[in-house]
């Protein structure tokens, strides 16, 4: 059989050929190539291919000091992350960098000055310091850092993905090597990495464009939704039958808050407002399922969960929602914000749970009679002078709840039937809770 001729592309513009059998560098590239392809086909996350990665150019004959990849993403709190390969771990460490100004770490960094030649039109742009050659290669922080632990040679790059990628905004990956070799990486060394990242970095978008759907959708469906979403439920009228603990918050007067008060300062609000009531539900089971303009709908499955203690764990994140809710009420009070009343009710019924809309546009949600009861539930709270109603249904479902609830009456409920009775927390355990009974959302 003839050996094997092939050709390589550099980013350099260049191509190699060489002999499959003769050639050890460019054996070490296809089998690097093809782990990478295979890797990123089975879906390999970002910090399995790079741990893999380096730990196979170790075995090539690269002496790796230190390596890191990062990419951004799309996410509420976070704006990329990381993975740092160490020598003396021979593992990577996972980081998240938070949303926010660009510090001036990040600034004077390397990777800051190859994503900035990206922008200018750079094609994968490469930077290289010599750092045992003297200060002149330490222009930047990292770098002094680097040489003090016995760093000699240090390379920095970016990828970007698509024809005008901005790494800066979630369409790249830039990566950093450092080896304390005598003499710093050999042309050898340096050509098995210009080879062979184009590969990686094509396997790491595959995971990444993975990882910003699945984001993407527990951020705007809830994390259950989304999961079933990216998991393959996106057909219409799919769905199927959930018992769950309702809760339905609604802010009182809202209308009246918003006339007077400038938008930024409403959006500001709703967003302090809606965290305050997520929080409580996050340790709990609790999920949001959406956000209804000055309102908010959540669920606790009692699919892993028997009822009462459900029902426990909801009646307990909605009375730590009031409480926080007062607690923040005084402080933006006092910082002269605009405040509001929160009206909540529990409920727990049988829904439908799933898709529901057209053909082109869907909504997963829960449907049901129980989904229309709680709503009109809390809408008896300004009525009644609670911030806090609960069904009957909730009640016996949670085995009368520690003696902390009463009940208020019988109650027509808009849309329903039967007249329903409601219960409210007792005055004892309203008084050890320090939840008033209702609050009228203040003038501002």
């Amino acid at each position: 059989m003839p050996p094997i001729v092939a050709e390589l592309a550099s980013p350099n513009g260049k191509y190699t050929a060489f002999d499959g059998y003769e050639n050890p560098l460019a054996r070490r590239i296809v089998d690097l190539h093809i782990w990478a392809m295979e890797s990123g086909l089975r879906g390999a996350t970002a910090g399995e291919l790079f741990d893999g990665y380096c730990q196979r150019l170790v075995i090539d004959g690269v002496p790796l000091l230190r390596a890191h990849v990062s990419t951004q993403t799309l996410h509420p709190q976070w704006r990329g992350y990381g993975y740092t390969w160490r020598r003396e771990l021979n593992s990577v460490h996972y980081q998240q960098f938070p949303r926010g100004g660009d510090s001036e770490q990040w600034l004077r960094s390397p990777f800051n000055a190859v994503i900035t030649r990206a922008r200018g039109g750079e094609n994968n742009p490469w930077l290289r310091r010599r750092l045992e050659l003297g200060p002149e290669h330490h222009d930047f922080p990292a770098l002094i850092e680097f040489h003090a632990a016995g760093a000699t040679d240090y390379i920095c790059t970016v990828y970007t993905f698509g024809e005008h990628g901005d790494p800066a905004h979630g369409m790249g990956v830039v990566f950093s090597f450092t080896t304390d070799q005598p003499g710093g990486f050999e042309e050898p060394q340096l050509e098995l990495l210009r080879s062979t990242l184009p590969g990686l970095s094509l396997a790491i978008k595959a995971h990444a464009g993975y990882d910003i759907a699945s984001s993407l959708l527990q951020t705007y469906l809830g994390h259950d939704a989304g999961r079933r979403v990216h998991n393959g439920a996106v057909e219409r009228g799919m769905a199927h039958s959930l018992r769950a603990v309702l809760w339905y918050a609604d802010i009182r007067a809202f209308t009246t808050v918003s006339d007077v008060s400038p938008g930024p300062a409403i959006i500001e609000m709703l967003d302090d407002v809606f965290e305050t009531l997520t929080a409580s539900l996050r340790n709990r089971g609790g999920q949001v399922l959406k956000f209804i303009g000055d309102a908010m709908l959540a669920t606790f499955s009692v699919e892993q969960c028997d009822e009462a203690e459900t029902c426990r764990q909801a009646l307990d994140a909605a009375i730590e929602a009031m409480q926080a809710l007062e607690t923040r009420n005084l402080e933006r009070a006092a910082a002269g914000l605009p405040i509001v009343s929160v009206d909540l009710a529990l409920h727990i019924g049988d829904v439908l749970y799933g898709n529901v809309g057209a053909a082109d546009r869907l909504d997963f949600t829960v449907i049901g009679p129980a989904v229309n009861e709680v709503a009109r539930m809390e809408k008896l709270c300004d009525a009644l002078g609670r911030n806090l109603l609960i069904s009957a249904q909730f009640v016996r479902a949670g085995g009368d709840c520690g003696g902390r609830l009463e009940s208020l009456g019988h109650f027509k409920l808009r849309g329903v039937g039967e007249p329903k009775e409601i219960f409210g927390l007792s005055e004892a355990a309203r008084l050890q809770t320090s939840i008033p009974e209702s609050r009228i959302a203040p003038a501002v």
